[in-house]
């Protein structure tokens, strides 16, 4: 087992990996009374085109999503109602590039934790049980497409990309779901829920070779094969430069995304996602002067914000919220990135920003969850979340000023809106 310390975040991590190819990340929280256990696999909503046993598989859209809900179901009973009875808060998630199973609790840790391993790498599904979950998960995905958050961000998404399979609703459609078999679903946990796709992070008071010992003696002893996935190819043009639909709202709502150059796994992945906040933040951050110009001039309110994402393929920057003057916001976001790449940032505000954001990533580790999701997501693409003190060191004006050159630009921008029922 190899213990790295982090002097400059002050966290020690313990890392193994088993011979089934599971790695085991370990922090150690003496004195805390919490714990908390992360078991995830690198299997997503995007993952929807793989090969297994060399043939190429196509599968339903929202099959990881819905795999995730049958997970719990074991010939016992159900996984979740036996954590809460040991007094454990379980639940699980799927995002597009992963799946996450997870719990903490103060009593029974090594007992719920015998449990969480189990149950995520033992199926148990019966056409029968399947059968019922796609009325369940069917009302689900009503409900989301009745939210306009949700169709102004998908419906942006699938103009900023033509091809990539994370334009797609992890949650698929109700005509996806209608795909979906107990076979399916073995065939899914068979390729992606091997150990040596997979990681279990555990913080708390623990001891980290007890811990690897227990996942030792409860996971199979073989991992699978490196699965192969095609997520699509896609071309640096956008799908449509905009989209909107009219919904039951009392407010105009839009967002503006922007198709970046997605990063390789490794530490250029880290350098970008860095890269990417930073010039988020001081780009439309609440302190920029953009904010304050539109703020100011009523064309934005306290719903407006920005973001950077990145996903295996993809990265992409968007802002939104509520306005009557949607693209007029968005021809300020341009002529705004426009000149901080001709006159440069402010050196002080420059500075401010990267203090700010430093000061949130390092908060962050104050959350057991956060702590594991961070190592969990270093882990798939190959870098390692805690030397992120080095990153923000390493990253200078010029470098955001090259992000939002390259980036920010007209042809790569998208204006999605949602506007008021007439």
């Amino acid at each position: 087992m190899r213990e790295t310390f982090y002097e400059r975040v002050g966290e020690s991590v313990f890392r193994e990996t088993l011979p089934n190819g599971l790695m085991v990340c370990v922090v150690p929280k003496p004195g805390y009374v919490k714990k908390y256990a992360f078991f995830a696999t690198r299997y997503g909503g995007m993952d929807v085109r793989f090969q297994l046993n060399g043939k190429w598989l196509d599968t339903p859209a929202g099959i990881a999503h819905y795999l995730e809900h049958k997970m719990f179901d074991t010939k016992e009973g159900n996984a979740l109602q036996e954590l809460a009875k040991n007094g454990a808060e379980p639940n699980a998630f799927t995002s597009n590039a992963m799946t996450g199973y997870y719990f903490d609790s103060t009593d029974h840790f090594e007992e719920n934790l015998k449990i969480l391993l189990s149950f995520v790498s033992i199926p148990y599904f019966t056409d029968e049980s399947v059968a019922k979950e796609q009325g369940i998960i069917g009302q689900e995905i009503r409900m989301i497409e009745d939210n306009p958050d949700w169709q102004i961000y998908t419906r942006m998404m699938q103009a900023l990309y033509q091809n990539h399979t994370g334009r797609i609703s992890v949650a698929g459609s109700i005509e996806s779901i209608r795909e979906i078999t107990a076979q399916t679903l073995y065939d899914c946990h068979k390729a992606f829920y091997t150990p040596s796709n997979m990681i279990l992070t555990v913080v708390g008071d623990v001891d980290p070779v007890h811990m690897v010992d227990l996942a030792r003696r409860i996971l199979p002893r073989e991992g699978g094969p490196v699965i192969p996935r095609d997520y699509g190819e896609e071309p640096a043009e956008v799908a449509q430069k905009e989209t909107s639909r009219e919904m039951e709202v009392s407010m105009p709502q839009f967002l503006t995304g922007y198709k970046c150059v997605p990063a390789k796994d490794g530490a250029d992945w880290l350098r970008l996602a860095v890269t990417g906040d930073m010039a988020c933040d001081l780009l439309l951050g609440e302190s920029s002067p953009l904010y304050q110009r539109l703020y100011s001039q009523g064309l934005i309110n306290g719903s407006f914000g920005g973001t950077f994402e990145m996903m295996p393929g993809m990265s992409y920057l968007y802002a939104g919220g509520d306005s009557n003057h949607a693209r007029a916001v968005a021809d300020a976001i341009q002529k705004e990135a426009d000149r901080l790449v001709r006159e440069g940032i402010d050196p002080d505000f420059f500075e401010r920003t990267r203090r700010a954001s430093f000061g949130d990533n390092l908060r962050g580790l104050n959350s057991f969850e956060n702590i594991a999701v961070s190592l969990t997501e270093g882990y798939f693409h190959g870098y390692d979340p805690l030397t992120f003190p080095q990153i923000f060191d390493a990253v200078s004006q010029e470098d955001v000023v090259s992000f939002l050159r390259e980036n920010i630009t007209p042809d790569r921008a998208v204006l999605s809106q949602i506007l008021p029922r007439t």
